[in-house]
């Protein structure tokens, strides 16, 4: 019985698919790609990472992913590498997920400030706009003294304001 990794890469060069064209369309590393078809497991990342580079792997193979994910956790067993995880990893990656998720809490908290001063600029910027479009309505709604004055006859004719009676 041939190795889980040498079958994995006799599948990949009888489908004429290079590992450069598994690496540009999965956006795995190279060197995972080659510890993966070297049976170099221990240069995987671990837990769900390691069944998602090799899903990838299948899927631009288009193999089934079933099988195959059966006999890479038997070949992962074989090699003694560790399949499964314990409570006390879960409990300290549960742990660095609190720790993280505290420190972005700060970070939040200063966001929030920075926006609430862009929408303070908004608001000013308005009401800037809004004070000079009121304020030019207002201007070219007002007449001129000159504009609107009416004249008589008697402020036009040259007799200094009197009538002449004939």
């Amino acid at each position: 019985m041939e190795r889980f990794c040498d079958e994995l890469r006799v599948e990949r060069e009888q489908r004429a698919v290079s590992i450069e064209t598994i690496c540009a369309v999965t956006k795995v590393s190279m060197r995972h790609l080659q510890a993966l078809e070297a049976g170099e497991y221990d240069e995987l990342p671990g837990g769900v990472f390691r069944k998602g580079i090799l899903r990838s792997y299948l899927g631009v193979l288009g193999l089934e992913e079933a099988p195959w994910l059966e006999r890479f956790e038997a070949s992962l067993a074989l090699s003694g590498e560790k399949t499964t995880t314990t409570a006390a990893e879960w409990a300290q990656f549960a742990e660095n997920v609190r720790r993280t998720r505290a420190q972005s809490r700060v970070l939040t908290g200063k966001r929030w400030l920075g926006v609430a001063g862009m929408f303070a600029l908004l608001a000013l910027f308005g009401w800037l706009v809004w004070t000079l479009v009121a304020h030019r309505r207002l201007e070219a709604a007002q007449p001129t003294a000159n504009v609107g004055a009416v004249q008589t006859p008697a402020t036009t004719s040259g007799g200094g304001g009197k009538s002449n009676p004939r």
